[in-house]
């Protein structure tokens, strides 16, 4: 048969490249920019505001505060709405609270009337301040385990938003803090404990998480609405303060009323065998 007959062994596919070649190369890790942006532009409120109070412009303190609330609102809306939510989202939003909602207005309620109580303004002032701090932890770790139409105690910015509210609205009136007597001392201390331990209750507050933008709303809503903006526009130091002074006061009733009616005030629910946790887990 010759050399003809003598078949060698032929192989039409190529060489196989090295598997390594081939393996998928590890994306690289990095932050969503849009939620971030949000929420770093929201600590710079709070930042703006302690640097205000530094220098006595406690109006200017009190405006970077609620800008800071507004911002807060939107970073974790927008990072739903884009589907960019991240742990690293998570943990920056509740530092940038802790700035603009916990050091920021204990630091500027400080400055404005409780220096000059000595001892028990700075003690004061720390009890906010340490009493936020414990909120967003608890807030953090009990996230899946509590009921989403309500916040578990009174939450940061709205406490932030009772002092600060507070201060702004004296302030504009022509009040000079700690340089108008003990009696003005007193009453800032008096709301800043009180918005400071409320923030540590089982109190719950309605969180508003259940209302939906996407369904469509009778007319007079909108209305509304545009009423609502003309009244904060009117006078916002008195319309804010006035505000947040009743959803401060409406966690109280919610509970007197829950525990009037027999029903659980808590809003913890860690199994669904516990009657007091019933409806929770919907």
């Amino acid at each position: 048969m010759g050399a003809c007959g003598i078949l060698a062994p032929m192989n039409d596919a190529p060489e196989l490249a090295d598997d390594t070649d081939l393996a998928p190369r590890p994306r690289r890790k990095g932050i969503y920019i849009l939620p971030n942006l949000f929420t770093l532009a929201a600590l710079f409120g709070g930042f703006y505001a302690i640097v205000m109070a530094m220098n006595q412009r406690f109006e200017q303190a009190a405006i970077g505060v609620f800008c800071a609330m507004v911002l807060d609102s939107l970073d974790g809306r927008v990072a739903r709405m884009t589907n960019t939510q991240s742990a690293f989202g998570e943990q920056m939003d509740s530092l940038s609270d802790m700035v603009s909602f916990g050091a920021a207005p204990a630091l500027i309620v400080y400055e404005w009337a409780l220096k000059g109580m000595g001892k028990l303004g700075w003690i004061a002032a720390f009890v906010y301040c340490a009493a936020a701090a414990l909120r967003l932890a608890r807030f953090n770790v009990n996230t899946g385990v509590v009921d989403k139409r309500f916040f578990q105690g009174l939450p940061s910015p709205a406490a932030a938003a009772l002092v600060i509210g507070f201060i702004w609205l004296m302030d504009d009136n022509g009040y000079q803090g700690f340089r108008e007597g003990p009696w003005l001392g007193w009453t800032a201390m008096g709301f800043t404990l009180f918005a400071g331990l409320t923030m540590v209750t089982n109190v719950p507050f309605y969180s508003f998480k259940d209302v939906s933008f996407k369904r469509t709303v009778p007319f007079i809503v909108i209305v509304a609405i545009a009423l609502a903006f003309a009244l904060v526009a009117y006078h916002p130091p008195t319309v804010l303060f006035a505000l947040f002074v009743v959803y401060g006061l409406s966690g109280y009733a919610m509970y007197v009323y829950r525990k009037a009616k027999g029903r659980p005030v808590s809003v913890i629910a860690t199994s669904t065998d516990e009657p007091d946790e019933q409806g929770l887990h919907h």
